[in-house]
C-alpha cells in the first residue's frame, strides 16, 4: 500500500497495474544484467500504457521534484537505466518509468519504406512487423528478443549490420518525445528530406534519456533480403583482415552486410563454454573474419562472388569455409554470438567497447596487448568486434594466478590504458554501449572541454532542474 503522498496522483492516473511501490515487485527493475549496479533503490516504478500517461508521469515528477529514470528492455551494460544507490542520503527520490506497456506497432507504410513503433516494442517485434510486409528493419544484435526500440534509439545502438545500414540514428526518420517538463514533441515524420530547422531528433538519439523520453519512432525500412552468403575465414593477422574486408567490398559490389573480427582467444571461449559450437576450420588461426553478403535480388549470385573473391585472397588469408545451407550459416554465427556469455566461464572479466579507424585496428591491438601485459601480467585479452565500423570489444579475463576480486580491483587503471590508446588513434572510448553512469568520468577526462561545455548547456536547456536520468552521460561540472 502506497503511503507516500507524492505518489497519490500517479497511482490514480496510472491505475492498479500502472504503479509499483512494493519492494519485492520493484526489485526486477532496479539492477542491470552485469550486476554492477545491484545496490539500488527507487521510490516507485511507473508503467504508463500510452504517451499521454508518460507525459502525465513526467509532469507530476517535475512538479513534485522527483527524478525520472527511463527504462527500456534493461539490456544495457553501462548503468544507463539504474536508479540511485542505496547509500544516497535522504529518502528515495527516483521514479523509474518503464516503457514496457508502450508496445504497439502503430503503422507500417510499405510504399514509404517506413514503420512507426512505440518505444516498448522489442527489436524482434519491429523486425517481424517489417517482415510481414516484405520489408527489412536491419538493426540486429544478440539481445534483440529483449531490448526495446526506445532503448535502442536512446543509446544509438549499433550491432552486426552497421557497415551496411548504419547505427540506430541512421535508421530513424522521426520521433515522439516526452520532454522533462511533460510536454510532448510530436516529431513522427516519415520524411527523408526535411530542412525546415534543427534536426531535433538527433539530440535525443544517443542521449540515454537525459533530455527526454522517446515514446515512439518512425523507422526506415529496406527491401526484404532474399539471398545471403556467409563465410568464415582464417587469417594470420588483423592487417590481413582489414585488407580482405576492403577487397570483399569491391568484389561483392558492396553487398557486405556484416563483417565480424574474432581473435583465437574469444573463439576458444565460445568452443569451450558456448552451446553447440564447433571448430570452424581444419586448422586453428590467430584471427578469424565472419563475413556475410546479402541482397534483395533473387539471383544476385552472392555465393559465387564470395567464392571468387576468396579464391584470390589477399596475403595472410589461410583458409575459409562458405556456408551452403541455413544450418551451416547459423553454426558460423553461433560462434560469434556465443562469445560475450562464454567469456563468463573463464572467470571475472573487464569489458571495454571502443572504436578506432579501421586502418588503425592492427596497431591499436598490438599496443594494447603490450601495455596490458605490462600492467597486469597474465591478463588474457579477448578481442572481437565489428571490423566494418572499427568497433572492438577489448575484454580482459582474470589471470590464472589472481583472484577475481584482486583482478576487478584493477578495473579503472586497466580500462584507462585501453581508453587512452583508443584516443591516441582518434577513436572513442564508448562506441556502441553508451556512457551511462559507468563512463561520465571518462567523458570528463578525455573529451574536449568545449564539447563538454556544449553538452552541459544542452542538458541545462532541456532539463534545467536535472531531473531526467541524472548522473548519466554528462559529467558534473567541477
Amino acid at each position: 500500500m502506497n503511503t507516500d503522498a507524492r505518489l497519490d496522483a500517479l497511482a490514480q492516473a496510472l491505475g492498479p497495474d500502472g504503479l509499483i511501490t512494493e519492494a519485492a515487485a520493484m526489485a526486477p527493475y532496479l539492477g542491470e544484467q552485469r550486476g554492477l549496479y545491484a545496490d539500488r533503490r527507487a521510490l516507485a516504478v511507473a508503467r504508463p500504457a500510452d504517451t499521454q500517461a508518460v507525459a502525465a508521469v513526467v509532469a507530476h515528477c517535475n512538479a513534485a521534484q522527483l527524478t525520472i529514470i527511463p527504462r527500456g528492455g534493461n539490456t544495457g551494460l553501462v548503468g544507463g537505466a539504474a536508479p540511485e544507490a542505496i547509500a544516497t542520503a535522504g529518502p528515495a527520490n527516483a521514479v523509474i518509468v518503464s516503457l514496457e506497456r508502450l508496445n504497439r506497432i502503430r503503422s507500417v507504410d510499405a510504399d514509404n519504406y517506413s514503420l512507426t513503433a512505440e518505444a516498448g516494442c522489442t527489436l524482434s517485434a519491429v523486425q517481424a512487423a517489417a517482415a510481414s510486409h516484405q520489408r527489412l528493419f536491419p538493426l540486429s544484435y544478440a539481445a534483440e528478443a529483449d531490448c526495446q526500440i526506445g532503448g535502442n534509439l536512446a543509446t544509438n545502438a549499433g550491432g552486426m549490420n552497421v557497415v551496411r545500414y548504419g547505427n540506430a540514428r541512421d535508421l530513424a526518420l522521426g520521433l515522439e518525445v516526452v520532454l522533462p517538463d511533460g510536454q510532448i514533441w510530436h516529431g513522427l515524420r516519415g520524411l527523408r528530406k526535411d530542412n525546415s530547422g534543427y534536426a531535433l531528433k538527433d539530440l535525443f538519439i544517443g542521449a540515454e534519456g537525459t533530455l527526454g523520453i522517446i515514446t515512439a519512432a518512425t523507422l526506415k525500412l529496406f527491401p526484404a533480403v532474399h539471398e545471403r552468403a556467409t563465410a568464415i575465414v582464417g587469417l594470420d593477422s588483423v592487417d590481413a583482415a582489414v585488407a580482405l574486408f576492403s577487397q570483399l567490398r569491391r568484389a561483392s559490389g558492396d553487398t557486405i552486410s556484416s563483417c565480424e573480427l574474432m581473435g583465437r582467444q574469444p573463439l576458444d571461449y565460445a568452443l569451450r563454454y558456448g552451446h553447440d559450437c564447433a571448430e570452424p576450420l581444419p586448422a586453428q588461426h590467430p584471427w578469424y573474419l565472419l563475413v556475410e553478403l546479402s541482397s534483395s535480388a533473387d539471383d544476385a549470385q552472392l555465393t559465387k562472388r564470395l567464392t571468387e573473391a576468396l579464391e584470390h585472397p589477399v596475403r595472410g588469408v589461410s583458409d575459409y569455409r562458405i556456408a551452403h545451407t541455413a544450418d551451416q550459416a547459423a553454426a558460423i554465427w553461433r560462434l560469434r554470438n556465443s562469445i560475450p556469455s562464454a567469456q563468463k566461464g573463464a572467470g571475472a572479466s573487464i569489458k571495454n567497447d571502443i572504436s578506432v579507424p579501421i586502418g588503425a585496428m592492427s596497431a591499436f591491438i598490438e599496443r594494447t596487448t603490450q601495455q596490458i601485459n605490462a600492467a597486469c601480467p597474465g591478463a588474457v585479452l579477448c578481442v572481437f568486434g565489428h571490423i566494418g565500423d572499427g568497433n572492438l570489444h577489448v575484454n580482459l579475463t582474470q589471470p590464472a594466478h589472481m583472484s577475481a576480486a584482486a583482478f576487478l580491483a584493477q578495473w579503472q587503471p586497466l580500462t584507462q590504458v585501453i581508453h587512452d590508446l583508443a584516443m591516441d588513434y582518434q577513436g572513442s572510448f564508448a562506441a556502441e554501449h553508451g556512457v551511462g553512469q559507468l563512463k561520465p568520468s571518462e567523458v570528463s577526462r578525455l573529451k574536449d572541454p568545449v564539447e563538454q561545455a556544449l553538452m552541459r548547456q544542452l542538458k541545462a536547456a532541456f532539463d534545467p532542474h536535472n531531473r531526467m536520468n541524472p548522473g548519466k552521460v554528462v559529467p558534473n561540472a567541477d
